[in-house]
């Protein structure tokens, strides 16, 4: 973390996180935030579900739910930005405080519960950026007091489809009642089978991921990466926030929400690892959860992870993380072995498929 950084955070973490929030993306929408992007690669650069990723970090959902500051996170160096998630309506959320930082574990707790501006609001900021440099994601959900939820993914996939690079089928959420019951194997078969159907009549067919739970036995973890398999689809997230509480001892650890940030990098590791195992390189995998320094992103490339996301890490060491990683990848990569991180991935996935927490 610099020093500007450690200043500024105090500032930060002194308003309601939420705020504190907002503030960071009317920045990075104003281009108060400095340029930090670092000259490409060649060692990072990975070619994956047909497209080419000037490096391997990207931002995951729930940074910019709307597609507000796109261009200014592209400029603090990720390779690729996962905009949302999305519902076909807009919708408010859970009711406020929603949103809790654990400062002596390095996490958040949020029930957000898919606040967003809806489908169009996000297809206008889209369609003004298409012609811009940088690959972006589009996570969808369903709303809340949605009759069909199936219906609100079709939906997504179709209006989506001709701008997003690829899309993220986020069914994990702990924030929405019930929809994590779209993980059970024949929920699970019947949309994705729809939302392939939807995609593959569409004039272009971007890579669909389907974003996981971490909180999931090995019966249930291998169901869904079989069910994946056979539906079709290009790769899966892992993984989404946890119901757990992990090694964490903060006043606001009982908050109702998914935990993020440092303590679920070793569970989201071993799920990683475990997902790897069952799908070998058939599918493609975002690893997600609890990256705060490029040591930690290289452990998640070994454990599995074709490409990398982080979110609270930016909260916590601030903007300039993803070019520190970025910097410091390819000396670590060096010093290792490794001539690139393509070779690293999966270098270490048995021992963290038998890992325990």
């Amino acid at each position: 973390m610099s020093l500007a950084y450690r200043l500024l955070r105090r500032g930060l973490f002194a308003l309601d996180p939420e705020r504190a929030h907002e503030l960071a993306l009317g920045a990075l929408r104003r281009r108060l935030v400095p340029d930090s992007r670092v000259e490409t690669d060649s060692r990072l650069e990975r070619t994956l579900l047909g497209l080419d990723f000037p490096n391997p970090i990207g931002l995951a959902a729930g940074f910019d739910k709307n597609g507000e500051a796109i261009d200014g996170l592209f400029r603090l160096g990720f390779g690729f930005v996962e905009v949302g998630t999305v519902t076909p309506r807009a919708q408010e959320g859970n009711p406020r405080p929603r949103l809790f930082r654990l400062p002596t574990s390095n996490a958040l707790i949020n029930r957000m519960g898919f606040n967003n501006q809806g489908h169009e609001a996000l297809y206008r900021r889209l369609v003004e950026r298409k012609d811009r440099p940088g690959l972006v994601g589009v996570n969808i959900g369903a709303n809340r007091d949605s009759a069909d939820r199936v219906a609100d993914y079709v939906a997504g996939v179709a209006r989506f489809a001709d701008l997003a690079d690829y899309l993220a089928v986020n069914v994990s959420s702990p924030n929405t009642p019930g929809l994590r019951d779209l993980q059970e194997e024949t929920a699970l078969a019947d949309l994705l089978e729809r939302l392939v159907r939807t995609r593959d009549t569409a004039a272009r067919r971007p890579p669909l991921l389907l974003k996981i739970a971490p909180d999931l036995d090995d019966a249930a973890l291998a169901v869904i990466v079989d069910t994946a398999l056979t539906a079709g689809i290009e790769g899966m997230i892992v993984s989404n926030t946890t119901t757990a509480r992990i090694r964490v001892k903060d006043p606001q650890a009982e908050e109702t929400g998914g935990l993020s940030g440092w303590p679920l990098m070793r569970l989201s590791n071993i799920v990683i690892a475990k997902v790897r195992k069952r799908a070998g390189k058939r599918l493609v995998l975002i690893g997600a959860g609890g990256v705060f320094s490029s040591e930690l992103a290289f452990i998640k490339f070994a454990a599995g992870a074709d490409l990398v996301q982080l979110y609270t890490g930016l909260i916590y060491e601030g903007p300039g993380l993803p070019a520190r990683i970025l910097t410091e990848l390819p000396p670590l990569l060096e010093r290792t072995g490794f001539a690139t991180v393509s070779d690293l991935v999966g270098s270490d996935t048995d021992r963290w498929a038998k890992a325990r927490l």
